[in-house]
């Protein structure tokens, strides 16, 4: 029986990030991962290749550059899976070695096997080699999600798949089917928009991405019908079939549609299934996802769950930090995280960021906002780097002139929306970017004119 301060189950950014913050304050740590190789989803299947699958599209297909050279602008004439996979898996394979380099330097244990409970303090972890039991007095649990899976859509790994099988597609397709309008069918409908093919959206929903800023989702959705995307809204699949390479979906609504390949990304269940969490005092819900406090302490007060396995917003960057605030409750280390400040990073084409209300919240709560816009077309950075179609809105509150909201949509949006979160997390007004200046010519110069935008409609003249 080996012992240790804490067991974290994944190694995924939230399993990372408690094992890390544990190991700071001097406890001996266990870092526990199913895989052969560390990083969980967010290196191996999910955010890390999407995110250089996306950058690889952009470069390849020179979108970011059609709007200057046209259209026909290509870097490469015909791009193939192997053109896309080779830098995902470059960029993978560096982002393991850095994340073991950093787990060493920190002296936290890895042992690499099935973890399940025998008791709330005790796990066993399995592998090819055997079992270890292992004890201590606080876990935390990272397993994270998988792809959720449905009867009605079989899954075959090569033309019908899932988000974990993008890459075993043995080629680009010409007509893409992706089910499910959520961030990961959206950002990957994008993508292969991007590179000429043909997609159809079905959602169920009667819009996209629901818990984002209206305005904000129809110029994206907009922009996904001027690259041809076809979108099915208020639309479910009732099956799906294969046959001579062709997949055929048919709708609840009767309507029968045909592409060479099917995306299915309709939702993600928590890895709950090996944990043996009764065992524990422990129960997940029907899609796996574990209950937790403000403190992501779970109904077993020491045991805590982060990151996906406890449902949304299931981003990294927030599993990050709910991984390092739960090692810190565990151990009664004083931190300070405020869930309302974390922002928001959608990976679409082009990028979406927000952080802070929407218009749609703030007129069911009844506050009184003023909106100022900047578009990307009107600032010299954005005619330099033919993007023309973004756009940056500031939410503040009329009489107050407080940040409210700062929603982006937009190549660059998810870096340029950190200077907005820093005025709306200390509490600025809308008066600062007024005040300030901004490199020129840079994008940042929209905060100022989205401000003197939105502070010109309060004139009475």
């Amino acid at each position: 029986m080996q012992h240790y301060d804490l067991i974290v189950i994944g190694s995924g950014p939230a399993g990372q990030r408690a094992a890390i913050q544990a190991a700071k304050a001097g406890k001996h740590v266990a870092l526990v991962e199913k895989r052969e190789v560390i990083g969980g989803a967010c290196i191996n299947t999910g955010t890390i290749p999407s995110k250089t699958l996306r950058e690889a599209v952009l470069h390849l297909s020179g979108y970011q550059y059609q709007a200057i050279y046209g259209i026909n602008y290509r870097v490469k004439e015909k791009i193939t899976m192997a053109d896309l996979s080779f830098r995902v898996q470059h960029v993978i394979k560096t982002e393991v070695d850095v994340t073991q380099a950093q787990l060493s330097r920190n002296n936290i244990e890895m042992l690499f096997g099935t973890a399940s409970f025998l008791d709330p303090t005790h796990v066993v972890v399995e592998n090819s080699r055997g079992k270890t039991e292992i004890e201590a007095p606080f876990v935390i649990i990272g397993t994270g999600t998988k792809p959720a899976a449905s009867n009605r859509v079989p899954i075959n790994g090569h033309n019908i798949i899932n988000s974990d099988q993008i890459l075993s597609m043995a080629e680009v397709p010409r007509t893409l089917i992706v089910v499910g309008g959520g961030v990961i069918g959206v950002e990957y409908t994008c993508m292969f928009a991007t590179l000429g093919v043909r997609v159809i959206l079905v959602e169920k929903r009667p819009r996209l991405l629901e818990f984002a800023d209206a305005e904000i989702v129809e110029a994206l959705s907009y922009h996904l019908r001027d690259s041809r995307v076809t979108m099915r809204m208020n639309e479910e699949v009732d099956s799906v079939e294969e046959s001579g390479g062709v997949v055929t979906a048919r709708l609840m609504s009767n309507k029968k549609i045909t592409g060479d390949a099917l995306l299915y990304a309709v939702g993600r269940s928590g890895n709950v299934d090996d944990l043996n969490l009764p065992a524990a005092g422990i129960e997940a819900d029907g899609r796996g996802r574990i209950p937790v406090d403000s403190d992501f302490r779970t109904k077993q007060p020491n045991i805590f769950a982060v990151g996906d396995v406890i449902g949304f917003p299931s981003l990294a960057s927030v599993s990050m930090e709910q991984g390092r605030v739960a090692a810190g409750r565990a151990f009664g280390i004083p931190l300070v995280s405020k869930p309302e400040n974390y922002p928001y990073g959608i990976y679409t084409i082009p990028e979406i960021s927000f952080i802070g209300k929407t218009e749609e919240q703030l007129t069911d709560e009844d506050v009184p906002y003023e909106v100022g816009v900047a578009y990307y077309r009107e600032i010299a950075r954005g005619q330099i780097r033919g993007d023309t179609t973004g756009r940056l809105k500031l939410i503040f509150h009329r009489e107050t002139h407080h940040i409210l909201g700062v929603h982006i949509i937009g190549e660059g949006a998810t870096e340029l929306l950190h200077i907005g979160q820093a005025v709306f997390s200390l509490g600025g007004t809308v008066e600062y970017f007024v005040d300030t200046v901004f490199n020129y010519p840079t994008l940042a110069e929209c905060y100022k004119a989205a401000a003197f935008n939105g502070l010109n409609k309060l004139r009475t003249y």
